[in-house]
């Protein structure tokens, strides 16, 4: 029988436990390709490992799989819009690429770089649709 710790080591997945560190450095299922239907369609809730992120496909038909919550204010961005390559939250339209990049703020001069320094957690995806 397990003793609490080990069960604990063992069934804990979330950011930053042992075990979830080392279940993120494997592929890992998340969905059917047929969930996401075409370039810029609604986002998709999924929940992977204790993490609530967001599925999205964009413009140019590459999937992203982001944290589900903006970085700037933590609005979720399952009721973002999917547009134009990205991803944006309805909050202050901030927006995201499938890399997690934020490629828009539109609150900011057109010469400020602030965005390239905002980043939001974002997984690698393999669609063999």
């Amino acid at each position: 029988m397990l003793s609490q710790e080990d069960n604990e080591l063992l069934c804990r997945v979330g950011p930053g436990t042992p075990m979830g560190t080392l279940l993120r450095r494997f592929w890992t299922p998340a969905m059917l390709s047929d969930e996401l239907p075409g370039p810029d369609c609604d986002p998709v809730r999924v929940r992977l490992l204790g993490e609530d992120l967001i599925a999205f496909r964009d413009t140019n038909g590459n999937v992203g799989l982001i944290d589900n919550y903006c970085p700037h204010r933590r609005a979720s961005l399952f009721f973002g819009r999917n547009e134009e390559c990205g991803l944006r939250c309805v909050y202050h339209g901030w927006k995201f690429d499938v890399n997690g990049d934020c490629v828009d703020m539109p609150s900011e001069p057109a010469e400020s770089n602030f965005k390239d320094k905002v980043h939001i957690t974002a997984y690698p995806v393999l669609d063999k649709g």
